[in-house]
């Protein structure tokens, strides 16, 4: 009986398929075998894509680039139906021998400042000069170390400002051993000998190197001349690091005439004879939040630029040696929030015909900073008989003795908008001059501004 089951069971299931077969229809058949196509179909195009991605990640790199080189896929904004009409999908290719790093700030400012006539400089000429100013800083830098501690890298600062203008901040080539030894070649500034904390308008904080005296005007000195970022030559910087202790010697050559604004000096034209040679040697100590730090610099280039006498005798007016000193406290190393920040600077300087003295100090707390200078200018040299381009606007037309004074204050506005990245200050000074023995009144100018600060 089992048997006969079984068997019957068997039969039943082979006859199924074979009665299924009669009763599907032809119009059913086809769409079975049209659905296998299309599967098919996108199996294939699917391997085919896969197919391209590996050839695309397998193709030779150039000479100058290791077989190693990575491709990193661009994020293109690009509509896809656009980029699909590619041969293959847009790529980065990076050399493969360092790190490659691009940033950059906006800062633009809104200024207001007092009637005509600069403490220190001619080059602002307006009556309660209202002004919109900036620029857009774009940093390329390039970097790679290596395991035994030597590294070598580089750095570009393309800058366009307001003017319509583009101009260069830092461009520079370094390279040395980690936490030891460094060579630095380039435009761009060595040590900061009299730092100004939280700068955000300071009449006189200008550029360093170049077009720093203003024939006629006070003179702030704040060791800034051998410093770099020169319009009219370069830097060639070694330093080294042991322990605590930090040195550099920074070795400036350019047109040393480009120190004075429109090649004045004393009343009289110079004539730029030869390149000065800078040298600046630095030394500082830091143990903790405190740092000491002293430098001197010096033109060792005799003749280098000055003038013909009435007798046409030349007259050698580019010695100049200068010194300083800074004392440096960074409370905000321990305590980021309630630390005080406080510099203390001094520097003097030995020139042809004048010497110079100036001091500061300036502290930063809780994103508020106050400083003050003091300068003091004593003018053994002066021809007014020639005095050129200064005009009724000049501060400075007889020897003597001459007192600048400068208040400047500053206050930082955090994460506007919630965005860390972005900042506003607002800054304020206020200078006056005093002639020592002079019958003149003192006189002063002060501004102050907003700033806006973006980083990217």
């Amino acid at each position: 009986m089992k048997k006969t089951l079984i068997a019957l069971s068997l039969g039943m299931a082979l006859a199924a398929p074979a009665a299924w077969a009669q009763t599907t229809t032809l119009e059913q058949r086809m769409q079975l075998l049209e659905q296998r196509l299309l599967a098919a179909e996108t199996r294939a195009q699917k391997a085919e894509s896969e197919i391209r991605q590996l050839k695309q990640t397998q193709q030779p790199v150039s000479q100058a680039a290791p077989p190693d080189t990575p491709a990193i896929a661009v994020v293109s904004a690009t509509p896809s139906e656009e980029s699909r009409n590619n041969v293959a999908a847009p790529t980065l290719k990076l050399s493969g021998f360092g790190d490659l790093k691009l940033y950059g700030d906006v800062e633009f400012n809104m200024d207001a400042e007092s009637r005509k006539g600069s403490l220190i400089s001619d080059r602002d000429n307006d009556n309660e000069k209202w002004d919109i100013n900036g620029r857009i800083l774009l940093g390329i830098d390039g970097y790679r170390n290596l395991n035994n501690g030597h590294f070598a890298g580089f750095t570009a600062q393309p800058l366009a400002d307001m003017t319509g203008s583009m101009n260069l901040d830092d461009a520079a080539f370094f390279f040395g051993r980690e936490n030891d030894w460094k060579i630095k070649i380039g435009r761009f500034e060595a040590f900061d000998m009299f730092p100004l904390n939280q700068d955000t308008f300071v009449e006189h904080s200008g550029d360093t190197a170049n077009d720093l005296y203003d024939d006629g005007h006070g003179y702030i000195y704040m060791m800034k001349e051998a410093r770099g970022r020169s319009d009219s030559g370069g830097n060639f910087l070694l330093s080294k690091q042991l322990d605590n202790w930090y040195f550099e010697l920074n070795t400036l050559i350019e047109n040393g005439s480009s120190l004075f604004v429109d090649s004045t000096y004393h009343g009289r034209e110079l004539v730029n004879d030869k390149n000065v040679v800078y040298l600046r040697p630095v030394i500082s100590w830091t143990q903790d939040a405190l740092s000491l730090s002293a430098a001197m610099e010096s033109n060792v280039v005799n003749n280098a630029y000055g003038y013909y006498d009435q007798q046409g005798k030349w007259v050698d007016q580019s010695q100049r040696t200068g010194y300083g000193a800074v004392m440096t406290w960074n409370g905000l190393k321990n305590d980021p929030e309630n630390g005080v920040v406080l510099n203390l600077s001094t520097a003097y300087l030995d020139a042809s015909g004048e010497k110079d003295f100036s001091t500061g100090i300036n502290a930063l707390w809780k994103r508020f900073e106050l400083g003050y200078i003091y300068a003091h200018n004593k003018i053994e040299q002066f021809d007014q008989n020639s005095l050129v381009g200064c005009e009724d606007d000049c501060w400075i037309t007889d020897t003597g003795t001459y007192d600048i004074h400068t208040l400047h204050a500053s206050y930082q506005i955090p994460n506007i908008m919630d965005m860390k990245n972005f900042n506003i200050y607002l800054g304020t000074y206020w200078s006056w001059l005093n002639e020592k023995g002079g019958n003149e009144e003192a006189q002063d100018r002060y501004g102050a501004r907003v700033r806006f600060k973006y980083f990217f």
